[in-house]
Protein backbone atom coordinates (compact mmCIF):
# COMPACT_ATOMS: atom_id res chain seq x y z
CA UNK A 1 0.00 0.00 0.00
CA UNK A 2 1.42 3.75 -0.54
CA UNK A 3 -0.71 6.21 0.81
CA UNK A 4 -0.25 9.04 2.71
CA UNK A 5 -2.72 8.52 5.36
CA UNK A 6 -4.28 5.52 7.09
CA UNK A 7 -7.16 3.61 5.02
CA UNK A 8 -10.04 2.38 7.59
CA UNK A 9 -13.22 0.94 6.55
CA UNK A 10 -15.45 3.31 4.78
CA UNK A 11 -12.49 4.27 2.41
CA UNK A 12 -13.75 4.95 -0.88
CA UNK A 13 -11.62 4.78 -3.53
CA UNK A 14 -11.46 3.55 -7.75
CA UNK A 15 -11.16 0.16 -8.04
CA UNK A 16 -8.81 -0.47 -11.80
CA UNK A 17 -9.83 -4.54 -12.59
CA UNK A 18 -8.87 -5.21 -16.29
CA UNK A 19 -11.10 -2.57 -18.15
CA UNK A 20 -13.44 -1.67 -15.02
CA UNK A 21 -12.74 1.54 -12.85
CA UNK A 22 -15.68 1.52 -10.62
CA UNK A 23 -16.00 2.99 -7.35
CA UNK A 24 -15.36 0.87 -3.92
CA UNK A 25 -16.25 1.04 -0.41
CA UNK A 26 -13.78 -1.11 1.64
CA UNK A 27 -16.33 -2.71 3.40
CA UNK A 28 -14.18 -4.27 6.62
CA UNK A 29 -10.50 -4.57 6.92
CA UNK A 30 -10.63 -8.27 7.48
CA UNK A 31 -6.67 -8.76 8.49
CA UNK A 32 -3.21 -7.18 8.60
CA UNK A 33 -0.46 -10.10 6.82
CA UNK A 34 3.15 -9.91 6.41
CA UNK A 35 3.67 -8.74 2.86
CA UNK A 36 6.56 -11.45 2.66
CA UNK A 37 5.48 -14.36 4.06
CA UNK A 38 1.58 -14.07 4.04
CA UNK A 39 0.97 -14.74 7.71
CA UNK A 40 -1.86 -12.98 9.48
CA UNK A 41 -0.48 -10.57 12.14
CA UNK A 42 -3.76 -8.96 13.41
CA UNK A 43 -7.52 -9.27 13.04
CA UNK A 44 -9.53 -6.88 11.83
CA UNK A 45 -7.35 -3.83 12.30
CA UNK A 46 -8.67 -0.52 12.52
CA UNK A 47 -6.49 0.92 9.83
CA UNK A 48 -3.77 0.07 7.33
CA UNK A 49 -1.29 2.35 6.96
CA UNK A 50 1.66 2.56 4.37
CA UNK A 51 3.54 -0.45 3.77
CA UNK A 52 1.05 -2.21 4.86
CA UNK A 53 -0.63 -5.45 3.59
CA UNK A 54 -3.91 -7.01 3.94
CA UNK A 55 -6.87 -8.82 3.29
CA UNK A 56 -10.03 -6.01 2.67
CA UNK A 57 -13.45 -6.94 2.04
CA UNK A 58 -14.92 -4.23 -0.99
CA UNK A 59 -17.93 -3.69 -2.29
CA UNK A 60 -18.85 -2.28 -5.39
CA UNK A 61 -21.06 1.03 -5.93
CA UNK A 62 -22.26 -0.98 -9.38
CA UNK A 63 -22.17 -4.39 -10.40
CA UNK A 64 -18.80 -5.37 -12.02
CA UNK A 65 -16.85 -8.53 -13.40
CA UNK A 66 -14.22 -10.05 -11.54
CA UNK A 67 -12.73 -13.89 -10.96
CA UNK A 68 -10.55 -15.07 -8.68
CA UNK A 69 -6.72 -15.01 -9.30
CA UNK A 70 -6.60 -18.51 -8.48
CA UNK A 71 -9.19 -19.07 -11.35
CA UNK A 72 -8.36 -16.40 -13.61
CA UNK A 73 -4.73 -14.70 -12.87
CA UNK A 74 -5.50 -12.14 -16.04
CA UNK A 75 -8.95 -11.51 -14.35
CA UNK A 76 -8.13 -11.82 -10.75
CA UNK A 77 -5.31 -8.40 -10.41
CA UNK A 78 -6.54 -4.86 -9.21
CA UNK A 79 -5.50 -1.54 -8.81
CA UNK A 80 -6.61 1.01 -5.81
CA UNK A 81 -6.68 4.85 -7.13
CA UNK A 82 -7.59 7.83 -5.05
CA UNK A 83 -7.52 10.95 -7.04
CA UNK A 84 -5.44 9.44 -10.18
CA UNK A 85 -1.81 7.76 -8.22
CA UNK A 86 -2.49 4.55 -7.28
CA UNK A 87 -2.46 3.70 -3.63
CA UNK A 88 -2.41 -0.43 -3.70
CA UNK A 89 -2.33 -3.51 -6.26
CA UNK A 90 -3.32 -6.78 -5.22
CA UNK A 91 -5.18 -10.29 -5.89
CA UNK A 92 -8.81 -11.07 -5.55
CA UNK A 93 -9.12 -14.21 -3.62
CA UNK A 94 -12.66 -14.76 -3.07
CA UNK A 95 -16.17 -13.29 -4.92
CA UNK A 96 -19.42 -12.98 -3.55
CA UNK A 97 -22.04 -13.13 -6.53
CA UNK A 98 -25.39 -11.62 -6.82
CA UNK A 99 -27.85 -11.79 -9.67
CA UNK A 100 -28.24 -8.57 -11.44
CA UNK A 101 -31.61 -7.30 -11.69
Amino acid sequence: MNHPGQIANGYEPVLDCHTSHVAVKFAKIVSKVDRQSGEELELEPKFLKNGDAGVVKMKPTKPMTVETFSGYPSLGRFAVRDMRPTVAVGVIKSVERKDCK
